[in-house]
């Protein structure tokens, strides 16, 4: 059976064809103007999910990057902080020394407790440094400082929480400590350095030389500050590596975002060039088919 084919439904077809070809034009006229592959999730919905979970994963990196920044400026305040009791704890121990002279008289040993005094101070006052308003060696306490001076002759005492550390994620399976420990670096009441530096000062306003107990206590203290800023170093040096590898994952990462999300330009310019030469014999084709007329019939 033979189907009869009207100019109506010649017409019709030219015109499905006709924009058919404009549509694709237009899209690829739209994807020529921002070069985006995907315009919205139907037009790919499986690089949809992948773009999506590139960009998630671009957010964490982001997130784990100022974690490592912010780790770095914790750790460079806490190396700084023991930097300061290092040049303090030098001079306790010159004057330590000093006082363990024989021929010194007592106005002689007087001032020179006066000012180890005045030197344990300051080293109670490192102890307590703070960055950005939280004591740097109390772990997460929010105590008001990590250590407690304590009563006229007694030593401070550590009102930090022992065990309990701030951390910051710097990758989705490493983290690393920023605080210090205080009491493994100051000490703790009468094991502290702040007791030994009092008992020597005590003894020399008592009119006697420290003992070798007294300055065996203070090298002891002096190493674990010496320690504490190795610790540090190491700390630093962890989180410079995950800085290296956090930047190269990024660029890996917006990399693999723009070979998802972006076009080639040199190539949407040639579908573009193609697409127009297509639309441009579809205009041809469709006069040609649609040039009889009604004057046409009636001659």
């Amino acid at each position: 059976m033979l189907n009869r084919v009207t100019n109506l439904t010649m017409s019709a077809s030219a015109q499905r064809t006709l924009q058919t070809q404009q549509a694709r034009l237009a899209e690829l006229q739209e994807k020529a103007t921002s070069l985006n592959k995907i315009s919205r999730p139907s037009d790919d919905p499986a690089a949809t999910a992948q773009a999506l979970e590139t960009r998630a994963l671009l957010a964490a990196n982001a997130q784990y990057g100022r974690n490592i920044d912010d780790g770095n400026s914790w750790l460079t305040a806490a190396d700084s902080a023991l930097e300061r009791a290092t040049n303090v704890m030098h001079k306790i121990k010159d004057l330590a020394v000093q006082a363990g002279n024989g021929a010194l008289g007592q106005g002689s040993k007087d001032a020179i407790a006066l000012e180890l005094e005045s030197l344990n101070k300051d080293l109670l006052s490192i102890a307590n440094t703070q960055h950005l308003g939280r004591n740097i060696f109390a772990g997460s306490s929010d105590a008001a400082g990590a250590f407690t001076p304590g009563a006229a002759g007694s030593p401070p005492t550590y009102t930090g929480i022992p065990g309990g550390t701030v951390e910051r994620r710097i990758s989705d399976n490493q983290t690393v400590r920023v605080d210090v420990d205080g009491v493994k670096i100051f000490g703790d009441g009468a094991t502290s350095i702040f007791d030994a530096v009092r008992s020597i000062t005590a003894a020399l306003a008592g009119g006697t030389a420290p003992t070798p107990a007294q300055l065996g206590n203070l090298e002891t203290g002096f190493s674990n500050i010496v320690n504490g800023r190795a610790e540090i170093g190491t700390r630093q040096a962890q989180l410079e590596r995950a800085g290296n590898v956090n930047t190269e994952l990024e660029a890996t990462l917006d990399a693999q975002k723009m070979g998802i999300e972006k076009l080639d330009l040199g190539s949407v310019i040639m579908d573009l060039k193609l697409q127009e030469t297509n639309y441009q014999v579809a205009l041809a084709a469709t006069a040609r088919v649609l040039q009889p007329t009604l004057m046409d019939f009636l001659r």
